[in-house]
């Protein structure tokens, strides 16, 4: 697993262009991340007698609550998008 990053901020361009593709994590580490959070979660929904102080559980457990603060940061993102985009229609 390619760890656990903080999102990348996106870098600001000093040409007047949008920010590269290789600001931040790459595309694959991304990607890879949230398979492992989506394996974690149905892990986490389907398994049986889920021990979460043993074996595959604190992974696990430990990647469903990535993927919950992963998904908090891109809903405050969409909040502010939201809260601009009503600014801007006023």
């Amino acid at each position: 697993m390619a760890g656990h990053p903080a999102p990348a901020p996106r870098g600001k361009s000093t040409s007047g262009t949008a920010p590269t593709i290789t600001d931040g994590p790459s595309a694959a580490d991304l990607l890879e991340n949230r398979l492992e959070q989506l394996k974690s979660l149905l892990w986490c929904c389907y398994s049986e007698g889920i021990d979460w102080s043993r074996g595959d559980g604190p992974k696990h457990l430990e990647n469903v609550i990535w993927l919950a603060a992963d998904m908090v940061d891109q809903a405050a993102e969409l909040h502010q998008r939201c809260l601009g985009e009503r600014a801007g229609q006023a």
